[in-house]
């Protein structure tokens, strides 16, 4: 699974932020390792003088599914590391959803996704 970290310029933190963060996606989405072949995530800092505990970091994850459309999930928070973590969590379940979608109740490949003759 490959992952890419995207900043704008407000956010600190440079390649250890993005060393960090491509730590937790891999070990967070492990299960998925086999389906999912990349995974976006975008950190932007609203309003960068803002009062401090204000949910001004935003952060967006997009997964790529192999043959699959892509699941995405955000989150705002005060810290980059909460919204990661909360991002993450919703991404989980969207990704979980997406498995069911493709599966019947016993497991199998869903007819939905079976090459048209």
């Amino acid at each position: 699974m490959q992952v890419q970290v995207h900043t704008n310029d407000k956010i600190q933190g440079g390649e250890t932020l993005a060393h960090w963060v491509q730590q937790e996606v891999s070990s967070r989405l492990a299960r998925f390792n086999e389906s999912v072949t990349r995974v976006e995530v975008f950190f932007s800092d609203s309003d960068a003088p803002a009062k401090a505990g204000s949910p001004d970091k935003r952060c967006v994850i997009e997964a790529r599914p192999a043959g699959r459309q892509p699941v995405a999930a955000n989150a705002e928070a005060p810290k980059v590391a909460d919204a990661l973590s909360a991002a993450l969590e919703k991404l989980l379940r969207g990704l979980e959803a997406d498995q069911g979608r493709a599966r019947d109740k016993n497991n199998r490949e869903s007819i939905r996704d079976a090459e048209q003759p």
